[in-house]
């Protein structure tokens, strides 16, 4: 009777958990993909890997070294993004939802999108400055998956990547 009992007690704790995790529903993840913000390269499309681009030697160095500033400077905003977002997700799950901190969270996460958004054009207009104008051309004309359907997010959750995130696109 006492194994049958914490059988019971262990499948319903199981349950309980599995419900509470499923209750948050689709598009309230980190998505899939690098995202609109993550990912190597200029803005999610890394410009060393744009065919007939032609690189120099130091061109590339000077991409890569912007690339690794950009995402270091960004690192910090999308960890307090990622926070804000797990506690949004906590008020929207209390009994008695707080109106005003929800509002509050959104606009903070707004306020982060915000400044990712301002570092990412600084970034992209940092590496336009060390091609030269026919591979500006020859990038404005490379758009991988462009009319595929799928925007800036992809539509894979509130970070998915996916196609038709090309460097210029927005």
């Amino acid at each position: 009777m006492k194994k049958l009992a914490m059988t019971f007690v262990a499948l319903f704790a199981v349950a309980a958990l599995t419900a509470s995790a499923f209750a948050v529903g689709p598009g309230w993840g980190r998505g899939h993909g690098r995202g609109q913000y993550g990912g190597g390269g200029c803005c999610g499309s890394d410009v060393t890997a744009v065919p007939g681009l032609s690189l120099t030697t130091e061109q590339m160095a000077k991409v890569n070294a912007l690339r690794e500033t950009h995402m270091k400077d960004v690192k910090p905003i999308q960890d307090k993004m990622f926070s804000k977002r797990g506690d949004l997700k906590l008020l929207w799950l209390q009994k008695s939802p707080d109106q005003g901190k929800i509002r509050q969270t959104q606009k903070d996460i707004r306020a982060l999108r915000d400044q990712m958004e301002d570092k990412k054009d600084n970034h992209r207009l940092e590496v336009l400055k060390v091609l030269t104008p026919e591979q500006q051309e020859k990038l404005n004309a490379y758009r991988p998956g462009r009319g595929s359907g799928h925007g800036m997010r992809g539509g894979a959750g509130q970070q998915g990547g996916g196609p038709g995130m090309g460097m210029m696109d927005n």
